[in-house]
């Protein structure tokens, strides 16, 4: 379980070693502190010898010296591991991520990687940080002033030892118990996180439909029943105060009481007493310090499990070690395609598919909401894989290929596309990052994005806020078609991309399409006939089946799904007219 976690350490190892040799030598003076203070009290004050006081003074003073610099160089050193190792994790989480596929991410939910990539790393960070200074001082510590206890009273020291069962028994039944509820509550931690996210993605939903009520008391639910969890959690941990604090004053009385029988029989001196209630403070701070150790170690195990399942999650969307690199052309041949989101023939979003396209060909795709026709074109570039049967891009199946050939190859614009905070020009640069300037301004007319982008204040250097949330979705649009033809790609996949502009801009993006790009293939999503009419060829879906392909013209005489939906907006054409 610790594989991933340790791997993550690196360049972090020697501030991971060099901690816990500085707090040995902290403890090593500390430890030696209450015996150089034994002989200040037996040989100089009880003695009243002045030189004596003088001596073992200065001593005191060079060691209380050492534990303060071995202190710092070890908290510093700690601070860098944690915080090392930390920065290390994050960056093998998200890298990790960018490898899965879809069905990865739906897993594991936005909101989930998001805890794990802050919340569970930094209970990891900070656990690791007690785990390499405080876990390894705490045991030292114990082990060193036990050591001194013994050469001053065996009697005494044995006092110890009646602490060790209590505290390791009540700790064990602590720790079987809290670790289930600490689990539930960085599960509970994804749920609030993703309340939150899609409060402020749709923010403007919910004001528009007035839900503010619903939203809070929906966080409210879930912000109590995280309460809920951490109030049931502290209860049993705070169970551990008291629990050291009867050891820690049974320990102190005991010793009391008989080492003050010892001193007035003459078997013990005073110095050597008051060397073993410095222990005695010792060693029951070390027990603290574990136990406080055994807290934090308690939360990360989770945070630590949850982090490991990302780890440990593989993609199954993986390119071949030799994958092909070249895609020769794009012609896509689905060959008795079937597909299910789960897996599982039996529950196919689409069945069947049988169809040829050649390179250059423009094809429109029609249907119902639910028929999948964003699930088809998906396959395309293997965002996701076939259930049964093949797709094939070039002449080659697309599992051939190496992953990142193939989908430099392919463009997608969605429906709901994503911009980036940054200038029109870094957004468009994701297409191409070597794009001159001309050929951006040339990609942004041919999907008429060049007029608005003139007008606005600073014109291609204007500022894009996080989401797009500063132009209209019709721009968004638009923008994002301009940065998939800067990819120049082989084929061009349109999911219902131009639903947002006006049946002028469309038909002037698909005239652009037709003369300046005749040799990529372009797929064209769409609700309106109008946006695939002048298609080479048609594809129709209902409910995942090819219910018909051909032109405008011959779906017009053979398909009966087609001729409704060509009458139906007919109809309201003229209606509006």
């Amino acid at each position: 379980m610790v594989n991933h976690i340790a791997a993550a350490i690196r360049e972090n190892k020697t501030c991971s070693i060099l901690t816990p040799i500085f707090v040995t030598i902290d403890v090593f003076f500390e430890v030696l502190i209450p015996i150089v203070m034994a002989m200040l009290i037996d040989q100089g004050i009880d003695s009243g010898n002045p030189k004596a006081v003088l001596h073992f003074g200065a001593i005191l003073i060079c060691m209380a010296g050492g534990a303060l610099l071995f202190g710092i160089l070890s908290g510093v050193t700690a601070a860098r591991a944690a915080t090392g190792l930390a920065r290390n994790l994050r960056h093998d989480i998200f890298h990790h991520v960018q490898g899965f596929s879809f069905s990865n991410i739906d897993h594991f939910s936005t909101s989930g990687i998001i805890t794990r990539l802050t919340t569970d790393v930094t209970q990891v960070q900070n656990a690791y940080q007690m785990v390499v200074r405080i876990a390894f001082r705490a045991p030292v510590m114990l082990t060193f002033a036990f050591i001194m206890t013994l050469r001053i009273s065996p009697k005494l020291s044995m006092i110890y030892l009646l602490a060790v069962p209590i505290l390791g028994g009540g700790l064990g039944l602590l720790i079987k118990r809290v670790h289930r509820l600490f689990r539930q509550v960085f599960d509970t931690y994804d749920e609030l996180n993703n309340v939150v996210q899609e409060n402020l993605n749709g923010i403007r939903v919910v004001k528009s439909f007035v839900r503010e009520d619903h939203e809070k008391e929906k966080f409210n639910t879930i912000s109590n029943k995280l309460f809920g969890l951490f109030l049931k959690a502290e209860r049993l941990m705070i169970l551990n105060s008291p629990l050291m604090q009867f050891c820690a004053y049974g320990c102190t009385l005991l010793i009391s009481w008989i080492g003050a029988r010892l001193v007035v029989g003459s078997s013990m001196t005073t110095g050597e007493l008051t060397s073993m209630f410095n222990y005695t403070t010792q060693i029951l701070m070390s027990l603290m310090m574990l136990s406080m150790v055994l807290v934090m170690v308690i939360m990360a195990r989770s945070s630590v499990e949850r982090i490991e399942e990302i780890l440990s999650e593989n993609s199954d969307l993986t390119s071949k070690p030799d994958g092909i690199q070249t895609i020769p052309n794009g012609a896509v041949d689905f060959n008795q395609v079937s597909f299910s989101y789960v897996g599982d023939a039996s529950k196919s979003s689409l069945s069947n598919i049988d169809l040829h396209i050649a390179s250059g060909e423009t094809i429109g795709v029609l249907g119902g909401t639910g028929s999948s026709k964003t699930s088809l074109v998906q396959l395309i570039p293997r965002l996701y894989d076939v259930t049964l049967g093949s797709v094939q891009v070039g002449g080659i199946d697309v599992r051939e290929y190496d992953l990142d050939a193939l989908r430099n190859e392919v463009a997608m614009v969605l429906q709901k596309n994503t911009l980036f905070s940054g200038t029109i020009k870094e957004n468009l640069r994701w297409g191409n990052p070597n794009a001159s300037d001309a050929e951006i301004i040339h990609a942004c007319k041919l999907a008429q994005a060049d007029g608005f982008i003139q007008e606005m204040p600073d014109g291609y250097d204007t500022h894009i806020e996080q989401g797009g949330t500063n132009v209209s979705g019709g721009q968004k649009q638009r923008l994002c078609i301009a940065r998939a033809l800067l990819k120049k790609p082989k084929i061009l996949i349109l999911d219902d991309s131009t639903s947002a502009v006006d049946t002028k801009t469309d038909a002037c993006i698909r005239q652009a399409f037709r003369d300046e790009i005749p040799d990529t293939t372009k797929f064209i999503i769409a609700q309106r006939i109008s946006s695939v009419q002048d298609a080479d060829h048609i594809i129709v879906l209902d409910d995942g089946h090819v219910s018909g392909f051909g032109t405008h013209a011959e779906l017009l005489k053979t398909n009966q799904i087609y001729q409704e939906v060509y009458r139906s907006q007919n109809k309201e054409d003229a209606q509006n007219a």
